[in-house]
């Protein structure tokens, strides 16, 4: 048996790697000797740790407040189970944003140079046949500072007209970051389902584009998205998030100077988080097609319910993290960045935000899931959200369109931020933000479904 296994492990590279060329023993055929073998994709699949992530086991929640919660009578609770992932152990930093920056840059400058030194793209594949689009060649390195090279690239920086005491800068307005996903939950519509007997769509089978198209389903390809989004942080947010407060120095360092490279990253709408996981996952692909490795599944943004679950670390009666119903260790010590002592910000160890891991993590190993800054989640905000789910891997998602009326635009923020009090730091506290707004006090961290493991 164990022989047999082999065979089908090593037959089964074969045929992923396109050669069909590949048999059983005394099959003839490939398809097995006549019993029910399985197909089997390269033996036994062990899914490894992504990088800066931790394992969230699957288990069972009672979402919203609990019994000792003086406002348990405000919310209602729902017990519900969650599925295994991966979570990011802190907040996404100012740092691995600004990869995210670098790259959509050097992809717009690349694609500008191709216009008129062909070296920057690649037109055709290795059989001679011509790709359309082209694809960006990022091998080639890009000559900022020669003067040809550089005058293709004029349009990437700010306007001279524009420019503070001449400098020649990267006009952060340019950067847009377009990517398409496929629209699963229209697609699931029994309206829009394929129509076997008459082999297309039904007639009025439609779908609603991201600007608030409504397009008629003829093939698959309507469901496919394409979003662009603009992805430089708004680094004014310091200043607008506190009327008649000092905080220059913050919006104007606090996203490219160094010194802030391991704290959090703020100003970032709900979209940008989104487009941010689009790219972290088509990095991570792009890398595991050029050494044949399959695919693996896409990095988003957590539900609700799942951010709540992992805020707990197994503890499920806790008002915070760390197991505890006070925001002070036995010491007297904070062990959270928040707002203390009536506005006592300093007391904690930090003013403003803080890098990220400066506290202890949870049993699950994850840092700052109170304080810091507060974090986007996947979910729509419904004071009613909680009777409308289900009790499986429960969310409620809506993409609000560009014309929908603010309160459509809600999206659920968990876990309070370094000028909250400690009500909002416990780990039901349910608040909200709209999609496209910024705050100087919310950021993300990003998740990934797992699958293949045994825990």
């Amino acid at each position: 048996m164990k022989k047999l296994v082999n065979v089908l492990a090593a037959c089964s590279v074969g045929l992923l790697m396109m050669n069909t060329s590949c048999s059983l023993p005394g099959s003839g055929s490939g398809y097995g000797n006549g019993e029910l073998v399985g197909s089997r994709s390269g033996g036994k699949w062990k899914e490894k740790a992504p990088y800066g992530m931790t394992f969230i086991r699957r288990g069972t929640l009672n979402i919203g407040t609990n019994d000792q919660d003086p406002s348990a009578s405000m919310q209602p609770t729902r017990t519900v189970s969650i599925d295994a992932f991966w979570m990011d152990d802190t907040e996404i930093t100012n740092s691995e944003y600004r990869q995210f920056i670098s790259w959509v840059r050097d992809s717009l400058a690349r694609q500008m140079l191709g216009q008129q030194f062909p070296e920057y793209l690649i037109t055709e594949d290795r059989n001679n046949n011509p790709i359309d689009p082209p694809l960006i060649n990022w091998r080639e390195r890009i000559r900022w500072t020669d003067p040809d090279y550089a005058a293709a690239l004029e349009d990437l920086y700010i306007p001279a007209e524009e420019r503070f005491l001449n400098k020649r800068e990267i006009d952060s307005r340019k950067l847009f970051y377009s990517y398409w996903w496929i629209d699963y939950k229209q697609a699931a519509r029994r309206i829009n389902s394929y129509n076997e007997d008459s082999l297309k769509y039904n007639y009025n089978a439609v779908v609603t584009r991201p600007n608030g198209e409504i397009q008629t389903v003829t093939n698959r390809s309507a469901f496919i998205m394409r979003e662009t989004v603009p992805v430089y942080p708004d680094t004014l947010c310091w200043m607008r998030d506190f009327t008649y407060s000092y905080n220059e120095p913050w919006a104007t360092r606090y996203f490219w100077h160094p010194g802030f490279s391991d704290y959090p990253v703020v100003g970032i709408t709900w979209s940008q988080a989104k487009a941010f996981c689009n790219w972290r996952t088509k990095i991570q692909e792009d890398y595991l097609a050029e050494h044949r490795n399959p695919s693996l599944m896409e990095f988003r943004l957590p539900t609700e319910s799942e951010w709540e679950y992992a805020a707990r670390g197994g503890k499920k009666f806790s008002l915070y993290p760390w197991g505890s119903y006070y925001m002070r260790d036995s010491k007297g010590v904070f062990l959270a960045n928040f707002k203390p002592l009536r506005g006592n910000y300093v007391e904690d160890g930090g003013i403003e935000t803080m890098r990220v891991g400066s506290y202890d993590p949870n049993d699950f190993g994850l840092y700052d899931m109170s304080g810091n800054v507060a974090e986007w989640t996947s979910t729509a905000f419904d004071e009613s959200g909680y009777m409308l789910i289900s009790d499986l891997n429960p969310t409620f998602e809506y993409n609000a369109l560009p014309d929908d009326p603010p309160v459509m635009k809600r999206k659920v923020i968990r876990g309070g931020s370094f000028k909250d009090v400690a009500v909002f730091n416990q780990v039901s506290a349910r608040n909200y933000e709209y999609q496209d707004t910024t705050k100087s006090y919310i950021g993300f961290r990003c998740v990934r479904s797992s699958f293949g493991n045994e825990f």
